[in-house]
């Protein structure tokens, strides 16, 4: 764009400043929903502090320890919470270890407390909270298998209108279906992302939809499920997604964005994907962040809404997603994002551990601090990790931090 002094030699100031206005409300309407919106208030972010919180890991591990029933949850990955209408808070869980725990020192001597192998363990879980303290664990699985070889995994979830309009209230929970596969699909291959209806107050599974069907695409590692995390705004509920491109040892998988109005989660015709230009119904999503090098996510990232900046955590692309959990930011659920910003490592206990699966959880924090809780898991062969859970079962149990955000430099 020409300068000032160029514009007045040209044709005089006053059509320099309209050309300027022209132009600014022509890069406006090209914006994707949202770029434009918030009056200038969105601004970079990254993680200011952060701290352990001891409180809320600790309680995990007290009920998990706790030998008074032998059907109730004792560790489990892929932590979601959803704070419900009468202030109870309900925990989703992946993958589940059922039945009693053993106080140490185990049979290898070691001072950890441990399961047996007779442990049962489940696809999926919940666990009902109140007053801050884990009361009870639904009858597990929550949420049946579909067919011999595939399971459920439960994401995000929100409390939303039993239909676009209604009054009356109920819980969807996204679904993550995958089925049994060879290496590298060792955690199954996927195959579509659904959503369960669950009733209010009494939790009870009404329904389950499939939303988005992704066996078509031949290539598993390119086939996104939805509902890793989600952000309610303005009457839509966005809902992010992700690739399995780690599978495939691309160093990060890249991420996408859904929308669908209030009350419609649970209808597969009222989801609108963002296809790089626009919503659309019908169509495969582009991906909104990663390059499969240096920028993206990992196999599981989440997004909350701070003033009007997004800001989404991941653990890091390459050796350091291991753990480190990094964070970008965004203006808008189809960004353009920016980052990574620095990232932090949170404790992990000693040996071969890794950190995964960052989870926020909004609902559970206060005093202006962020609660994060990320997965641990044993970093051995894949044929023993069930064994090295049951051995320590402080490894299979969600740790939580509490972070402060600020404007990045």
């Amino acid at each position: 764009m020409p300068d000032d002094r160029r514009a007045r030699q040209r044709a005089g100031t006053g059509v320099g400043l309209l050309l300027t206005l022209v132009l600014a409300a022509v890069l406006l309407s090209a914006l994707p929903d949202g770029e434009g919106e918030g009056g200038g208030a969105c601004t970079s972010r990254k993680v200011a502090s952060w701290s352990a919180a001891h409180a809320l890991t600790g309680e995990f591990a007290r009920y998990g320890d706790d030998a008074g029933r032998t059907d109730d949850w004792t560790g489990g990955d892929g932590t979601h919470s959803l704070k419900l209408p009468d202030g109870r808070v309900l925990w989703l869980f992946s993958d589940t270890f059922l039945g009693p725990v053993h106080p140490p020192p185990n049979p290898s001597g070691e001072s950890y407390a441990w399961r047996d192998a007779t442990a049962p363990m489940v696809r999926n879980s919940a666990v009902v909270m109140s007053g801050g303290r884990l009361r009870t664990t639904l009858p597990a699985p929550l949420f049946p298998d579909p067919a011999a070889g595939q399971w459920r995994w439960p994401v995000a979830a929100r409390v939303e209108p039993r239909a676009p309009g209604s009054s009356e209230q109920v819980v969807r929970v996204l679904l993550w279906t995958r089925a049994a596969g060879q290496s590298p699909w060792i955690y199954g291959v996927p195959l579509a992302t659904e959503v369960a209806t669950l009733s209010l107050p009494q939790l009870r599974v009404e329904s389950v939809t499939k939303v988005f069907d992704q066996r078509s695409v031949p290539d598993p590692s390119r086939r996104v499920l939805f509902g890793t995390t989600l952000v309610a705004e303005d009457g839509w509920t966005y809902v992010f997604g992700g690739d399995d491109g780690q599978a495939v040892s691309r160093p990060a998988s890249s991420a996408y964005v859904a929308r669908v109005p209030d009350g419609g989660l649970a209808d597969p015709a009222a989801w609108e994907y963002w296809n790089g230009s626009a919503w659309v119904t019908g169509t495969r999503p582009a991906a909104v962040l990663g390059d499969e090098r240096r920028t993206g996510v990992g196999s599981a990232f989440s997004v909350v809404r701070d003033g009007d900046t997004y800001v989404l955590f991941t653990m890091a692309a390459g050796a350091a997603g291991l753990s480190t959990v990094t964070s970008y930011w965004a203006c808008s659920p189809t960004g353009p994002w920016h980052g990574p910003t620095r990232g932090f490592s949170p404790p992990l206990p000693s040996g071969g551990v890794a950190a995964y699966n960052p989870q926020a959880h909004p609902d559970v924090g206060g005093d202006g601090r962020l609660v994060l809780s990320y997965d641990v898991n044993w970093l051995g062969e894949t044929t023993g990790a069930a064994a090295a859970v049951s051995r320590n079962v402080t490894l299979y149990r969600p740790r939580f931090v509490t972070l402060r955000l600020k404007p990045a430099e």
